[in-house]
């Protein structure tokens, strides 16, 4: 899953050192990794009503490409809007689809806020440095430092991982009442939540959002925004604070990834060492919109 741009360089480990100097000689050595998932809409904005195709995307860069990830895995996928409508979309969703993974209605005016989530019965595993090496690119330090605790960075490191995604839709003008379903949480299990809709009108200069884990706020996690017409490296990255939040710069225009990914140990597992859970939110906006950025 897990597929580096790089090759990676020797990591030296001195067991003897403090956890801090071991993280930071460890993050010297790191490579990029390219995973992140995100439903990509054609586009993000429709007139009313209105249809558009959609594909499954993973990697960045030179990596991405659409997603290999069979129907079976998907327990969830639906549009949900201001006005409380729910409309499930797992029936057109069609993974594999010669020029598309499925084509989306959207029968009334107002934003939505498609949500997908998949089970955890991937499984990942990578060589010790390659897999040092991906902690240290996701800010996943908990699992880095308690691998460095147990004295298991030599060895190889393993996760079972599940997928979920977030995508902003707006279909019609972005009126101020139908933007309420983007700023609330959804309940996934790990999830990016706007604090202001990046489609509000007069648009906003910061994009403050929420990182939500099992129905917490989430402190500590390295969230990622990327210029998805230009995405061979994020534009910005901030951790959360206590309260689970982060600030970015507010986009103009052109289409865009919000992603953070968690990790947590699984202490009694045979199969795997971690469970990790990879999150995102991809928004978009007009072709014509005339913007700065």
């Amino acid at each position: 899953m897990f597929r580096a741009r790089s090759p990676s360089r020797h990591i030296a480990l001195r067991r003897a050192s403090p956890l801090p100097a071991l993280v930071a000689s460890l993050a010297l050595a790191a490579p990029a990794f390219g995973h992140d998932f995100w439903l990509q809409p054609k586009q993000f904005w429709l007139p009313s009503p209105a249809t558009t195709s959609l594909t499954l995307q993973v990697g960045h860069g030179p990596f991405r490409q659409r997603s290999q990830i069979p129907a079976s895995r998907i327990t969830h996928f639906a549009a949900r809007a201001t006005n409380g409508l729910t409309i499930d979309l797992r029936g057109a969703l069609q993974p594999g689809g010669p020029a598309d993974d499925g084509r989306l209605p959207f029968p009334l005016p107002g934003a939505y806020v498609l949500v997908l989530e998949t089970d955890n019965r991937a499984q990942s595993r990578l060589p010790a440095t390659l897999f040092n090496d991906y902690l240290i690119e996701e800010g996943l330090t908990l699992a880095l430092e308690q691998r460095i605790r147990l004295h298991r960075t030599e060895a190889a490191g393993s996760e079972n991982y599940s997928r979920c995604a977030k995508s902003l839709v707006q279909v019609g003008p972005p009126g101020r009442q139908s933007q309420a379903q983007i700023t609330k949480a959804q309940g996934l299990t790990l999830e990016i939540v706007p604090e202001l809709s990046p489609y509000a009108e007069p648009k906003p200069a910061d994009f403050p959002i929420r990182v939500i884990y099992r129905g917490r706020p989430l402190p500590g996690a390295l969230v990622k925004l990327t210029n998805l017409e230009h995405d061979e490296a994020p534009l910005e990255s901030h951790r959360t604070d206590r309260q689970g939040r982060a600030r970015f710069s507010m986009p103009k225009t052109g289409t865009w990834l919000l992603n953070v990914i968690w990790t947590r140990p699984l202490t009694h597992a045979e199969d795997a060492d971690f469970e990790t859970v990879f999150s995102s939110l991809s928004f978009g906006f007009p072709a014509a919109a005339v913007a700065d950025r």
